[in-house]
């Protein structure tokens, strides 16, 4: 079994950053991808960021130049740095990681979410 444990959530005003943090554990071989999901009150989980083992990150166009997905290998631990920050962003943000388990099977996992509120 993995578990994900997130944090870094909270309230900021406008223009303002938060950072938020994703610890992965458990029956891990590797992890390939790692990623960030959000999804707004009304509409569709969303893809923010995520960045495969080789280093290689993508980010979806409303976050471009304002967010950097980044990861620790040694300590299975995702990043997502949020800079200024819109009212539209607001949302719970899913860790999400794709691993290859003891078992040498691929599986993915969803952390609990954690709510990003940004005032204006």
């Amino acid at each position: 079994q993995v578990q994900l444990v997130e944090s870094g959530g909270g309230l900021v005003q406008a223009g303002g950053s938060l950072r938020l943090s994703c610890a992965a554990s458990g029956s891990i071989r590797s992890i390939n991808t790692m990623a960030w999901y959000r999804q707004a009150p009304g509409k569709q989980r969303e893809l923010v960021a995520d960045v495969r083992s080789g280093g290689s990150t993508n980010y979806a166009d409303s976050v471009k130049g304002r967010f950097t997905i980044s990861r620790d290998n040694a300590k299975n631990t995702v990043y997502l740095q949020m800079n200024s920050l819109k009212p539209e962003d607001t949302a719970v943000y899913y860790c999400y990681i794709l691993i290859v388990d003891s078992d040498y099977v691929l599986r993915n996992y969803w952390g609990q979410g954690t709510q990003v509120t940004v005032s204006s």
